[in-house]
């Protein structure tokens, strides 16, 4: 089947709470966050009569966004817009996408039911279970097991099987989703099945009946990227499927049982038929308007949530609850030192639209204004982990504020799903999350539960905006920026363990600007934090050296699926570049993707080891020339307070 495009309105709120300029000390008490004292001076507390678009009979993504802009308007914001961009969506069709087994010509839904056992009220959960953006139409083709994607188990794929136009089984993790699709799609396969193996989910966590969404749109509008009518609004060759455990194991014939420390990994048995997959998809165009950017002058800490599924109810709760105890403080006088920008995006499970095309019409003010990120892209995603993330810019801040038993930063590409792409990949912003969750497939959309059902008593929600009320709090409140270079520094250093890929020049350039952060940590941020010290224009110079310090790790282009951004690096054991990881693979790839050996390639491929070093060692300079112009230009700086 044709996809059919059609108009569908869908709104991004923003908005401004515009504050004067003054530096400001919190006096009252409540719990402690980070290496300096700082308290709640409110209470933040939920209930499950804070929650919002309860009360909407419509429930689409305008109606959303409207009632969002009524109640912001009422809790005593200053500047508040409705944001509309024009973008090509991608969603499922009428009917749900099946796959059959040619040799039994058995037919299943994408979480193993089969196809004439369905009830009425299997559509919907079939009809979420999908890849935004995948092709369309129907393919017939062999099973081929090939685990994550990595360049091993394809290489041993191919040297066993003929991929072209084959059908790859395929686990999430370990590697972005995007990079194992492109060289799937490179080797020749015609599909893919996506799952996530049940001994990669946390413990209690029940995945086997469990089909999911994914979206193939790295972020903003596909249509600029070259999407077409005619193209069917896909952004890949492929037709990719999201599967359930359960169907993985029968489509492979796998032996595995059980989950946790006795957990067997799904593999494919010896004996295997061939599959057909049936896809069917409709795009759909969806209107965003943006009137720009207008308010304050100074310096912005964006707080972004979405509105465009169930959770986003909860996720804006916790944002109309910051706004109501951030306005009635203001009201009484409260005077920070930055302008608070809330936001709530539309088009998120679908490639972060909202935020992508907000954030690149506005990316000039930006790139000079925005100095944090905080984000409640989805905050309670389950009720096992609490999850603390952030960029090493900001990773002290992410101290522990309830007697140690949070869990330790986590900075990864993977790990900071949502909205917050944009602006951590494209500007470098620094950035903050907290969330409670259950999974760890982040790539993977369930269709979760309820606010409601998840958190009846609001609890894990009330925890959240507790945290991230502290964070905000810090960032629009501090007079210096609570961003530290010598964290920076350290995870540079931290990224460049495996020697046996560094040059020497490397490490030396990571030594030097370790040693150049903490000095500059020591002997120009430490008396800026005194306010017998303190001066004004110093202050102000000293937060642009530290705004800047994460745009030098900015790269042109990386692998697909990864951040621009070096200081992002992937989940695992090893810290490492994320860019040298692929790199490292690049020579392999190379030899398992080229049907006929051709010199300029592999002297291509061979080259992009030395190309991802120079670029590192390049982004490390590039910061250590900023620490030292502002180790210089605070060196013989006038402090007429002296």
């Amino acid at each position: 089947l044709h996809p059919t495009l059609l108009k569908v309105k869908a709104l991004t709120a923003l908005l401004f709470t515009i504050f004067s300029k003054y530096n400001f000390s919190l006096a009252s008490s409540y719990e402690q966050l980070g290496p300096t004292k700082i308290h709640y001076f409110f209470k933040i507390s939920l209930s499950p009569a804070s929650r919002s678009f309860s009360s909407l009979s419509d429930d689409s993504e305008e109606a959303r966004a409207r009632y969002l802009y009524r109640q912001w308007v009422g809790l005593g914001l200053t500047d508040v817009h409705l944001s509309n961009h024009t973008v090509l969506l991608s969603l499922p069709g009428s009917t749900p996408n099946t796959i059959t087994d040619r040799s039994s010509h058995q037919c299943f839904l994408p979480n193993g039911i089969p196809c004439d056992q369905r009830g009425p009220n299997d559509l919907p959960k079939q009809q979420f279970s999908y890849a935004a953006y995948s092709a369309v139409g129907s393919l017939q083709g062999e099973v081929v097991d090939v685990q994550y994607g990595s360049v091993d188990d394809l290489r041993r794929a191919k040297d066993t099987l003929n991929l072209t136009n084959q059908i790859a089984v395929v686990k999430l993790g370990q590697a972005p989703l995007l990079y194992k699709l492109s060289l799937l799609s490179e080797l020749g396969f015609g599909g893919a099945l996506l799952y996530i193996d049940p001994c990669d989910a946390p413990p209690g966590r029940h995945t086997w009946n469990q089909a999911f969404r994914v979206t193939l749109n790295p972020g903003g509008n596909p249509a600029i990227a070259g999407v077409s009518r005619e193209a069917g609004g896909s952004l890949t060759s492929l037709l990719v499927q999201p599967i359930s455990a359960f169907l993985a194991k029968t489509l492979l014939s796998s032996p595995s049982t059980g989950q946790g420390g006795s957990c067997i990994p799904l593999a494919m048995s010896p004996n295997t038929g061939t599959q057909l997959l049936e896809s069917n998809y409709q795009c759909k165009r969806g209107i965003k308007v943006l009137k720009g950017v207008t308010g304050s002058h100074y310096r912005y800490v964006l707080v972004g949530s979405r509105h465009d599924s169930d959770q986003g109810g909860g996720a804006s709760a916790i944002m109309n609850q910051l706004i109501a105890a951030l306005t009635e403080q203001a009201k009484r006088g409260w005077v920070p030192d930055r302008t608070t920008v809330f936001c709530s995006w539309g088009g998120s499970a679908l490639g972060n639209i909202g935020s992508y095309e907000w954030g690149k019409d506005n990316s000039v003010v930006l790139q000079s204004s925005a100095v944090a990120y905080v984000s409640l892209n989805s905050p309670v995603r389950g009720t096992e982990t609490l999850r603390a993330t952030a960029s090493p810019t900001l990773l002290q801040l992410l101290s522990c504020i309830r007697g140690g038993n949070c869990p330790g930063p986590n900075v990864s590409s993977l790990q900071l799903p949502g909205d917050v792409s944009f602006f951590a990949n494209q500007l470098a912003v620094p950035t903050v999350e907290f969330a409670f969750e259950q999974t760890k497939a982040e790539e993977a959309q369930f269709s979760v539960e309820s606010p409601k059902t998840l958190d009846p008593l609001f609890k894990f929600h009330e925890t959240i905006a507790k945290m991230t009320a502290e964070a905000i709090l810090r960032l629009v409140n501090d007079p210096v920026l609570p961003f530290y270079p010598l964290d920076i520094a350290l995870d540079v250093q931290n990224k460049l363990k495996e020697k046996s890929v560094v040059s020497p020049s490397l490490l030396s350039s990571a030594s030097s600007l370790r040693d150049h952060a903490a000095f500059f940590q020591s002997e120009t941020m430490r008396p800026a934090n005194d306010p017998k010290e303190r001066d004004p224009s110093h202050v102000r110079m000293l937060n642009d050296v530290l705004r800047d310090l994460e745009k030098s790790f900015i790269i042109p282009q990386a692998p697909s699926g990864v951040y621009r951004n070096l200081l992002y690096s992937l989940p695992g054991k090893t810290p490492q570049f994320s860019i040298l990881r692929f790199s490292q693979e690049a020579v392999l790839h190379c030899s398992v993707t080229s049907k006929t050996v051709k010199h300029n390639k592999e002297v291509l491929c061979h080259s992009t080891m030395n190309q991802s070093l120079s670029l590192i060692l390049r982004a490390i300079r590039s910061a250590e020339r900023l620490v030292c112009f502002g180790l210089d230009l605070f060196e013989n700086y006038p402090n007429d307070t002296k």
